[in-house]
């Protein structure tokens, strides 16, 4: 892993929590910047689930260094090259695609593909990976799933995503291979399309005094 590779994982792994985010537009993508640094939270997984997601990481990473912003939704090697280009930070993934990783390892960019099986799991591996997305986490078995898997891969870490919340948060970040984890409540669709930036604000810097309050 390069040093720059380390750096953003380091970085996330002191933030816990990556907002999971779908933004469209330039404009929606810095108004969310702005309410997840006045939480406290400047991360962000801005996906490409819509036309104008591209164009808000690429807004973001130009005019708010201070965010750590990476694209997510990336399945194909092109988007892999689109995002890179417009400056994401990290990239992540649905699945486990050997192209879609080895294109962000040609970038320089880390990738957390989505893995939910010891199959895929050991595949990661092989593409030299030592962080993964646990997708759909709640799906698969959620914090006994991370159990489980931490005996028969005990140096992998894990960013479990899909069904985490502000009520089950403690029970995966109390769990060694949890680097962080990825949840959209603090940024939900229906307060981002109704410009709740406040709102954002709020339940961010919520989800901040939780991570500490379970780290204390």
């Amino acid at each position: 892993m390069s040093a720059p590779d380390a750096a953003v994982l380091e970085t996330l792994g002191r933030h816990r929590i990556v907002p999971v985010v779908v933004v469209d537009g330039a404009k929606q993508g810095l108004a969310l910047a702005d309410a997840l640094i006045a939480g406290g939270l400047p991360v962000a997984e801005i996906t490409l689930r819509t036309a104008g997601g591209l164009d808000a990481i690429r807004a973001v990473a130009a005019e708010r260094p201070d965010v750590v912003v990476g694209a997510g939704t990336v399945t194909t090697a092109d988007q892999v090259d689109a995002v890179a280009a417009a400056g994401a930070r990290y990239i992540v993934s649905p699945g486990l695609s050997a192209k879609v990783v080895q294109r962000a390892q040609e970038h320089g960019v880390p990738v957390l593909p989505g893995v939910a099986t010891p199959t895929e799991i050991m595949a990661a591996l092989d593409l030299g990976l030592h962080t993964v997305k646990l997708f759909p986490a709640s799906v698969v078995g959620g914090p006994a799933a991370l159990k489980a898997f931490a005996a028969p891969f005990p140096g992998l870490r894990f960013v479990p995503t899909g069904g985490v919340s502000a009520a089950n948060l403690a029970d995966y970040l109390g769990l060694r291979p949890v680097l962080a984890v990825g949840g959209s409540w603090m940024v939900d669709k229906s307060l981002v399309d109704a410009g709740d930036w406040t709102e954002i604000t709020r339940r961010s810097a919520e989800a901040v005094a939780l991570v500490k309050n379970q780290e204390s």
